[in-house]
């Protein structure tokens, strides 16, 4: 493998929007840029149907994470079968993440979102995941109880949960 190569580097279909896409990834997430933009030549617009010049790839970086872009065209599109966890240590990152990341998308269930362009996210404190693997089964069955009632997760609320007798 190169040197300076992430081994797995995953890859985002968009119709039209990846170079958008990309720049909103970029504002959201501290240690971020796009590294590269490439564009489709005559050749490669005659094989996809897009315009030559127009985007194909971007390739970016997220939080020290390469990902890359692709315009594919409106064939394939994002499900919750794939989804990018953001571990936060505190309210104000989980509620940061989930007021940018859930902008003009769709707020579901238990830290999950779809940001405006169909990507699944996961807003999660770590401490969700410290109070789930608790020893004692009926803390972690509480906590568990009280995050299946949030959309956005509350750690005052799961706390509450956790502590209660």
């Amino acid at each position: 493998m190169a040197k300076g190569l992430q081994r797995i580097t995953p890859f985002l279909w968009f119709d039209h929007q990846a170079e958008e896409a990309a720049a909103f990834y970029v504002s959201v997430f501290d240690d971020s840029r796009i590294e590269s933009v490439s564009r489709y030549d005559e050749e490669g617009a005659r094989a996809s149907g897009r315009p030559a010049g127009s985007v194909m790839t971007v390739a970016f970086t997220l939080d020290g994470q390469r990902f890359v872009a692709l315009n594919g065209g409106p064939t394939v599109t994002f499900t919750e079968a794939i989804s990018f966890v953001v571990n936060c240590q505190t309210q104000a990152e989980v509620d940061r993440f989930w007021e940018k990341l859930g902008a003009g998308g769709q707020e579901v269930q238990c830290g999950w979102l779809k940001d405006r362009f169909g990507v699944a996210w996961q807003v999660v404190p770590t401490v969700l995941v410290e109070m789930l693997q608790d020893r004692d089964p009926a803390r972690a069955k509480r906590v568990m109880a009280a995050m299946l009632l949030m959309k956005k997760i509350d750690i005052a609320g799961l706390r509450r949960a956790y502590d209660a007798a």
